[in-house]
């Protein structure tokens, strides 16, 4: 499935503000310079160690198999890429991918130290390099909000499975009502205060939180995925929706 990109230069969200769809991935990319050498640590004290969990989760839910092929995209400090390169063994293929290059740096030195083979390539998730039908699974986790056609990188996604491979997309989304004022306290105002305590960058952690508000509810991205070309699309909420992981396969 090709979807023809608009060379215009049209206008995005960049959290609550609106700006030009060309400055948002170099605004997208300070960003994670930024916070990139503090990345996990803030993950671990944003989530309470649950994002860890959750990865874990998409991981059983994705139904790979020893010598199958995974590509973690927005992967950036590798804990997906660790976890599912343990998954497929020697004989099968996981690549990291990034567009940030102070993200996948730290996900590349991971995978090292780790002595996991695991290639890692800075790329476009747009404009993926890689050839029609070869993925068993593809995963984006907490990365396709920052995207600005959200539309073309799930086609794009869809393209590289192969057919009955899955699509995996962890991803905050909207929270069960109930918590939503609990959940916009601490959004609004603990975590830009953590940010800048703990990464020295109060901003990015309120572009977090904003962005979060932005990115589309359980039952639109559902729709978007199906719109891509997948099938049997679904989705659990995890930690009451905070997070939710949606499924869709290539038929």
């Amino acid at each position: 499935m090709a979807i023809e990109k608009n060379t215009e230069d049209n206008n995005t969200h960049f959290g609550y503000k609106t700006i030009s769809e060309h400055e948002k991935a170099k605004k997208v990319g300070e960003i994670f310079h930024s916070v990139a050498s503090k990345y996990d640590l803030m993950n671990d004290v944003m989530s309470a160690g649950l994002h860890r969990g959750w990865k874990r989760f998409a991981v059983e839910i994705s139904g790979i198999k020893s010598g199958d092929k995974v590509l973690d995209i927005a992967g950036g400090s590798g804990d997906l890429s660790k976890l599912f390169a343990q998954k497929v063994g020697a004989d099968g293929q996981v690549i990291l991918t990034d567009i940030n290059a102070s993200m996948l740096g730290v996900g590349r030195d991971r995978m090292l130290d780790a002595g996991l083979n695991v290639p890692a390539l800075q790329c476009d998730a747009e404009k993926l390099p890689f050839p029609d039908n070869y993925f068993d699974c593809v995963i984006v986790a907490f990365g396709l909000r920052n995207m600005t056609h959200k539309d073309i990188a799930l086609a794009e996604m869809q393209r590289v499975l192969k057919v009955g491979g899955r699509l995996l997309v962890l991803e905050f989304s909207k929270v069960w009502q109930p918590l939503s004022k609990i959940y916009d306290a601490y959004s609004f105002k603990l975590l830009p205060f953590m940010g800048k305590l703990l990464a020295k960058d109060s901003d990015s952690y309120q572009y977090l939180a904003e962005s979060i508000r932005m990115h589309p509810d359980q039952e639109t991205l559902k729709q978007m995925m199906t719109d891509a070309g997948l099938s049997k699309v679904d989705y659990y909420n995890l930690a009451a929706g905070v997070v939710a992981l949606h499924k869709g396969y290539k038929t």
